[in-house]
């Protein structure tokens, strides 16, 4: 199953908030009462945010946090790549990947173009786009094996 954690989720609902804020600060408190997430979940996230240098802080008693770049500047797979490090959806995917059976194996560069696919995908999709929920997926998925028309809500 390929699943983000829930602290990758709760990200991006706390980089959806900062955009709100436009260029004014917000403090870790009131990010948690806003997003309704705990204190210490959003202090962790910020942290996490701030080390992959997708928001900045300001000590003191006015200091708080603000993104250092526009909304519709930070990609899912930025967030992903924040949290859960570089997606990769097989070993073989990955840029560190070091298997034995590479030599003889016939569906790994697959994988790899399936990887770089979903990269893809991630990296048009922004936190506006997240915020705004107006990212239209087109087409028929499956999901468990089964067809599915998957509707998206355009505003």
């Amino acid at each position: 199953m390929l699943k983000i954690s829930r602290l990758t989720d709760y990200g991006t609902v706390v980089l959806a908030e900062l955009a709100c804020h436009q260029d004014a600060l917000a403090s870790a408190t009131e990010l948690a009462n806003l997003t309704r997430i705990n204190l210490p979940t959003v202090s962790k996230i910020l942290k996490i945010l701030n080390k992959a240098n997708l928001i900045g802080s300001v000590r003191g008693v006015n200091g708080g946090y603000k993104l250092l770049l526009k909304a519709s500047e930070i990609s899912a797979a930025d967030v992903i790549d924040a949290f859960e490090g570089p997606l990769s959806i097989t070993d073989c995917s990955s840029s560190k990947h070091n298997c034995k059976h590479e030599p003889l194996c016939s569906v790994g560069p697959a994988w790899q173009n399936i990887n770089a696919s979903i990269r893809a995908l991630l990296e048009d999709i922004t936190i506006l786009d997240l915020q705004n929920n107006n990212y239209q997926h087109t087409g028929i998925s499956k999901f468990a094996g089964m067809p599915i028309n998957i509707e998206t809500k355009v505003q």
